[in-house]
């Protein structure tokens, strides 16, 4: 047989093939769900509930993998390199898709130009909680006590550049005052010095701080929601008290590699917004302290690129660095 004859049977045998492919229903195999977070974080709890739903709709089995480690970048990354067949997904976060881009000079994906967006499908409002010692109690009384003592309130984060800090750098940008970073390794140990005193001030997630000012060991002074949040109608917005427009949130949602076929990205959009809208469903979400979205592919990217100009400008003008 020729070479040019050998070439022409290759072709038409990939030909046939990808014919095949794309004939099959999808999903025709199981699907893997990438979380880049450990078990038992809110995205990795999220991804769950849904891959649980998923399963149901469409058949086939979704299953969740974590790959934590290195602000979410890790995982990320095994996505943005995967093939672009549906069977490789990403449940991530606000972090690695619109804070890393502005933090990290070197970063191993671009969340644009490597990833797809499917949808957004969680909001997870930031409360500014304070130590139940500290005089204010709400936001007013907060921006005039600091322009009173500029320097002298210390705010916690879980490290320079995490989400919490760079919310409060916006806030205290916002406001016109002048606070005091003190940046921790985690939550955790920022909330233990925020009830013993050692600190005055942070925000932080619902899951992490809203038991805390139950017992009595924190008091919220305002939410990061434009509107008010659905775990705690009570609680006034930031925005309500004194500061228009100010929305203090992290996020999640799904994305796939660049290059997925777009019936693929409309169909996993329609089966996760049924999930996203079941009853049992939203119940988890909210009292995971997260609140349930819906948005088209499109609506989600233009969203995502919005998110990384405007942390990347807060990154820039808090002179935030990586540690």
């Amino acid at each position: 047989m020729s070479v040019q004859r050998l070439l022409t049977v290759l072709a038409a045998a990939l030909a046939l093939a990808s014919a095949g492919v794309q004939g099959q229903v999808y999903p025709a195999k199981p699907v893997r769900i990438m979380v880049g977070f450990p078990p038992g974080q809110a995205t990795d709890i999220l991804a769950r509930a849904v891959a649980e739903e998923l399963s149901k709709s469409l058949g086939q089995q979704f299953y969740v993998e974590n790959k934590a480690g290195a602000a979410g970048i890790i995982g990320t990354e095994i996505v943005a390199r995967a093939a672009p067949d549906g069977y490789t997904l990403l449940m991530s976060s606000s972090g690695p898709l619109a804070v890393n881009p502005g933090l990290y000079s070197k970063l191993p994906y671009d969340p644009v130009k490597d990833l797809a967006p499917v949808m957004l499908v969680a909001r997870v409002p930031e409360y500014l909680v304070a130590n139940p010692a500290f005089p204010p109690n709400n936001i007013r009384e907060l921006i005039e006590y600091a322009k009173a003592n500029p320097g002298k309130v210390n705010y916690a984060s879980a490290g320079s550049g995490v989400t919490n800090h760079l919310i409060m750098e916006s806030f205290r940008s916002t406001a016109g005052i002048d606070l005091t970073h003190v940046p921790y390794k985690g939550s955790p140990p920022a909330i233990t010095d925020l009830i013993a005193g050692q600190v005055q001030i942070m925000f932080d997630t619902g899951p992490a701080t809203l038991s805390h000012v139950k017992s009595g060991k924190l008091k919220i002074l305002g939410v990061g929601t434009l509107q008010r949040a659905q775990a705690t109608p009570q609680v006034p917005t930031i925005a309500e008290q004194g500061l228009p427009g100010f929305e203090g949130i992290a996020w999640i949602g799904f994305v796939a590699p660049r290059g997925t076929p777009q019936p693929i990205i409309a169909k996993l959009n329609a089966e996760l917004a049924k999930a996203v809208a079941l009853p049992h469903v939203k119940e988890r979400l909210v009292a995971l302290g997260t609140e349930p979205v819906t948005t088209t592919p499109d609506e989600f990217g233009a969203y995502i690129r919005a998110e990384i100009q405007k942390w990347s400008k807060v990154i820039k003008d808090s002179g935030a660095k990586v540690e």
